[in-house]
């Protein structure tokens, strides 16, 4: 007779599936050797050690072999917990390097976009641009192996607000530089008078008692900073027209704007964007770029990673998968066959590689686009927000092409530095990316120097990147729309036969490294659960 489980109680398999997400598939295999799921013959977890250079076959888990696609963050944290667990992979990866979009910029750096010529980095020694990921949320999983492989973390200075806004075409403060304290200041301030008004007069239908009220009025004052008649008249959060000093020097506090200037100015539409959940402070990245990320993946994984092989087919049977890759260094077609395949390459990459998926599957595979994004890295020869204006880190947002700027968050009083002279999204992004290199670097030239006219004395070079014209990628990161989720996305989570797709694509967390993470750990542990049944 068949039992229903009890609605408060979790099946066995999503239970396993949850440790394999916190403690990787070491840890699945111990804890379904505790609940006697292992048959005895089954090596228990502790024994399990990553394989040798030479020597892959060592641990090899009952002669299985997995093929990897990609050498990214997802690419390799699939190969170093399928090492854990004593697999046979292999990494095919195009390019010479690892990392895939977490790629650090430096002196020496070469890329040719498609369409367009070869760029070189002449960024100085030591300095470098983040051309992919550049920062990350304290809470996500890439932290957990950040501290595992022991890369060394520093704050990332996600929110200043001693940097600017700066709008065009929005009123009187049209083509002015303020000071984000000021603006946060003031539209706070009007805000909150316009409410606690309202609540007074009771021009609102709240359902809350008298006392509430009173309560959500003093909320509103201590928010807006409002005087005992609920009118907003400056804050010195806003900051001053002259700085306090010594003795009797009070300083003098700035006048607010007019409330008209600071609404029509449009500057409350950035507020939130540093609020939003994943940019909450404090973020972090690795000393000396996020490529020390790839770095601590590669020292421990990079004995099973083929640099310079292209992917050209990628076929499957009931018995096992067959990629046929094509070795760049030597111009000649070769092949390699597993047992499984977990396949990283972007979706917009992947669509054009032919390939054995089902037809549901390569629909949705063919149907999902990708974000337009684009940075450039300019160099100066003097770090004059921080000495001219007292930024250090943090961005300052315009309406502009170039949407923001972001300050180094690192190296404070260093002589030079490089500063994201524009981080793109969307319309902005495919606008510069269809410019030359020459052309992005005189358009951020001009639109920056409006901001800090010191752009065209200090400047010495620049790199940009228009990510949907790299050639392995084609895109920022995965743009599903709510109907894409709903239709499509379903079907990428499932394996297809003996192939399974894993990246930032294949979660809910997209554009972040945390989701390449979180996508391999899942994959890695359904193909144990499978391997164990077979």
């Amino acid at each position: 007779m068949e039992t229903k489980e009890k609605p408060n109680e979790i099946t066995r398999r999503q239970f396993l599936t949850t440790v394999g997400k916190v403690g990787g598939s070491a840890a699945v295999f111990s804890v379904m050797g505790t609940l006697g799921l292992l048959s005895p013959e089954t090596v228990k977890a502790a024994d399990f050690t990553p394989p040798r250079s030479g020597d892959l076959t060592a641990t090899n888990r009952n002669g299985k072999k997995v093929i990897i696609l990609g050498a990214g963050i997802g690419g390799m944290t699939a190969a170093y917990e399928l090492g854990k667990a004593g697999y046979d992979v292999t990494i095919l990866e195009a390019r010479e390097r690892a990392g895939g979009r977490n790629w650090s910029v430096r002196k020496g750096t070469t890329e040719a976009e498609v369409g367009a010529s070869k760029q070189i980095a002449r960024f100085d020694d030591g300095m470098y641009l983040n051309a992919g990921p550049m920062r990350i949320p304290q809470f996500h999983v890439t932290m957990d192996y950040c501290r595992e492989f022991g890369v060394e973390m520093e704050p990332f200075n996600n929110v200043n607000d001693s940097a600017y806004y700066y709008n065009e075409n929005v009123g009187a403060l049209s083509g002015q530089k303020i000071r984000k304290r000021a603006a946060k200041a003031d539209m706070r301030g009007y805000v909150s008078e316009m409410m606690a008004k309202a609540v007074n007069q009771k021009a609102l239908d709240l359902p809350i008692t008298a006392d509430e009220k009173i309560k959500l009025v003093n909320y509103l004052k201590a928010e807006g900073n409002l005087e005992e008649d609920l009118f907003y008249r400056g804050s010195e959060r806003g900051g001053y027209k002259d700085e306090p000093g010594s003795r009797l020097d009070a300083g003098v506090l700035r006048d607010p704007f007019d409330m008209k200037a600071i609404i029509n100015s449009g500057f409350g539409n950035f507020f939130s964007s540093e609020y939003s959940y994943d940019m909450q402070m404090m973020m972090f990245h690795p000393v000396g770029g996020m490529d020390m990320i790839s770095k601590a993946f590669e020292k421990r994984v990079g004995h099973q990673i083929k640099y310079k092989a292209e992917v050209k087919e990628i076929r499957q049977s009931s018995s096992g998968v067959r990629i046929v890759y094509t070795d760049l260094q030597k111009n000649v077609d070769r092949e390699v066959t597993g047992d499984f395949c977990i396949c990283t390459i972007p979706l917009s990459v992947l669509k054009g590689i032919p390939a054995d998926f089902s037809p549901n599957m390569a629909k949705a595979i063919s149907s999902v686009g990708y974000a337009s994004a684009g940075k450039m890295g300019l160099q100066f020869k003097r770090r004059f927000w921080e000495e001219d204006e007292q930024i250090y880190g943090g961005n300052t947002m315009t309406n502009m092409d170039i949407t923001q700027m972001y300050y180094p968050p690192t190296k404070y009083f260093s002589k030079k530095g490089i500063l994201l002279g524009y981080y793109v999204f969307g319309s902005n992004a495919d606008k510069l990316g269809k410019m030359s290199y020459q052309e992005r670097e005189k358009h951020a030239m001009m639109q920056g120097a409006k901001i800090h006219p010191q752009f065209y004395d200090e400047f010495q070079t620049s790199f940009s990147i228009d990510w949907k014209k790299i050639k392995y990628n084609l895109g920022g990161w995965v743009s599903y729309s709510g109907d894409d989720r709903k239709t499509y996305y379903p079907t990428l989570c499932k394996p297809d036969g003996r192939i399974y797709l894993a990246g930032e694509h294949i979660s809910y967390i997209t554009a972040w490294q945390a989701g390449a993470i979180e996508s391999a750990r899942s994959v890695v542990t359904d193909i144990h659960q499978r391997v164990l049944k077979d």
